[in-house]
């Protein structure tokens, strides 16, 4: 069995066509990188239970959102590891153990789901899935660069532009495998027309054929947010699936088959195989370009301030985008769903998330290979100047289809974030020529294995920053909709007192929607401005990456490895 994945063993022939390996490094890529389109999963994981909305013992954004943030930061930490490893055994047996880890977290992920344990839903998506990412994301990279000494830009674009592109694919599988499971909870009857008891901690229940059911009521402006529409009325909690379980299951074993096939494709080029009519740069036209001829060892590079520069270059610049494509499909439709409701519908949302993996896995190329001629510097230079200006342009956005609701803001916000999409991918598919041109080839491997956990801490940074400030606004909005509604009318529509708002938001009972229907006529929607502080947060961030990205210099020659 050694023998079989050993680093010997897959080394390829004189005469090997170096163009051969790509598509199995892009194959692996493609799977490991639909967990971009994680969103897709949150609006049906968090109405697990009461199918057309949350019901009270359903799990919030925050929580689902978490399962997503884990996978991230179990990505960094198996590719700090991996790299390494990786350097040592091969990208075939580092590719077949990502290969059980990915495949094997969506089925233990599933079973969570099928339980009603979010626990291990961490565990099998975040932890076991997430250690799948990881050494999947490693396995290919240093591959290629290794193929591909005299494009590193283009390798490492080629290498991890699937990843960007596993959302393309995956998105629309997902909301496919989804709707062909789900099945609708029992439908009761009209609101009007159902006699509805509100408990004190903010549940609602019915009588039906003598027990009491508990219920979800699904008003005007919910029909819309519904994972497949239906009628609005109240519903029976427990009754009804919504078909992500399933999905896990059949995502998991497509996932390991093909990640398997692409782990057996995997080729290494020889000890001292060099491209045809290609040499190395000079040492002039290295230090010119700081692209160097020499080697840093892994360990060593950890002990240069060019290792930690970078490191907080590619932290800030993930955690700006991956909090935001974590709930993407969320937040378009809540910026533009309550204002634009007969554009922005869950099939647009939807291919929204698609086209950002498009945009995604198109910049990885694009600004790689463009890296190769304007140099790693400048362009992440133009990643941080660019994304500040764009950040900060989604608040306008949003502020100004609240008040004067127009199709020009919705592609004014669409442009910008498919823009700062394409630099988010750009950055991960720079970096690795970026480790190449400032400790070498030979281990950049394991430097960027270690590289890697700023992923795992912008995992936790981005998305954790980004649901944390929009359920505070959330709450504020409320409360604020709530003072503006006639108390009577609050009582009627739900059964308790304004009072105890605390408790009928915990149970979902009361939300931006349904306060809206009854608010006073031209109160301004809130839900469009929830996202305003997370933006302005990530702007900031991205300017102290700017100043990192400044201060990088060549490396000391004294860090260089002497054979």
């Amino acid at each position: 069995m050694s023998g079989l994945f050993s680093k010997q063993r897959i080394v390829a022939p004189p005469g090997f066509n170096r163009w051969w390996v790509p598509p199995a490094s892009v194959a692996i890529h493609l799977c490991i990188g639909s967990v971009y389109a994680w969103s897709i999963f949150d609006p049906t994981l968090t109405k697990a239970l009461g199918v057309v909305g949350s019901a009270a013992d359903d799990w919030t954004i925050e929580q689902t959102n978490l399962t997503y943030t884990l996978a991230i930061v179990f990505l960094g930490l198996a590719a700090a590891f991996g790299g390494r490893w990786m350097e040592r055994v091969g990208p075939r047996l580092v590719g077949t153990v990502a290969a059980i880890c990915w495949g094997g977290g969506f089925l233990i992920g599933a079973l969570g789901i099928h339980l009603h344990n979010l626990w291990l839903l961490y565990l099998g998506y975040g932890v076991i899935g997430g250690c799948g990412l990881g050494l999947g994301y490693v396995s290919p990279v240093s591959t290629l660069i290794k193929w591909f000494p005299d494009r590193r830009g283009m390798a490492a674009g080629m290498a991890i532009m699937g990843f960007g592109g596993g959302a393309f694919v995956g998105a629309p599988l997902k909301e496919w495998l989804i709707r062909m499971f789900y099945s609708a909870p029992d439908y009761i009857g009209k609101a009007g027309e159902v006699t509805l008891n509100t408990t004190k901690a903010g549940r609602r229940f019915t009588e039906v054929a003598g027990q009491v059911q508990e219920v979800v009521v699904v008003g005007p402006n919910e029909v819309g947010r519904m994972i497949v529409e239906g009628a609005e009325g109240v519903y029976a909690v427990g009754t009804g699936n919504a078909g992500v379980a399933t999905a896990f299951v059949i995502l998991g074993v497509t996932y390991f088959l093909v990640m398997m096939v692409a782990a057996f494709s995997y080729r290494l080029p020889a000890d001292g195989w060099q491209p045809a009519d290609w040499s190395p740069p000079s040492e002039d036209q290295a230090t010119a370009s700081m692209i160097t001829r020499h080697n840093v060892e892994t360990n060593e590079a950890l002990k240069t301030p060019q290792f930690y520069l970078v490191w907080i270059v590619l932290c800030f610049n993930v955690t700006a985008g991956i909090g935001v494509i974590g709930i993407a499909k969320t937040m378009v439709r809540e910026i533009f769903g309550t204002t634009l409701p007969g554009i922005v519908d869950a099939g647009f949302a939807a291919t929204y998330v698609l086209m950002i993996s498009v945009f995604n896995m198109g910049g990885r190329f694009f600004w790689a290979s463009l890296s190769d001629k304007i140099g790693r510097k400048t362009t992440y230079s133009i990643f941080f100047v660019l994304g500040i200006l764009l950040y900060l342009s989604i608040p306008l956005a949003a502020m100004r289809v609240s008040a004067s609701p127009h199709v020009f803001w919705l592609i004014c916000f669409y442009a910008a974030t498919m823009v700062i999409f394409t630099m988010y991918g750009g950055g991960f598919a720079t970096v690795p020529a970026y480790l190449a041109d400032l400790f070498g080839a030979r281990f950049v491997g394991g430097i960027h294995g270690r590289l890697l956990t700023a992923w795992s801490i912008a995992g936790v940074l981005g998305p954790v920053a980004i649901t944390w400030l929009r359920e505070q606004t959330r709450r504020d909005a409320i409360g604020k909709l709530a003072s503006l509604v006639d108390r009577s009318e609050f009582q009627q529509s739900f059964g308790a007192a304004v009072e105890e708002l605390p408790a009928l938001i915990e149970a979902k009972t009361v939300t931006i929607a349904k306060l809206m229907v009854i608010a006073p006529p031209n109160t301004i929607d809130p839900t469009a401005g929830l996202y305003n502080l997370p933006m302005f947060l990530m702007s900031a961030l991205l300017a102290l990456a700017l100043l990192a990205n400044l201060w990088i210099r060549p490396v000391d020659t004294k860090h260089h490895l002497t054979d």
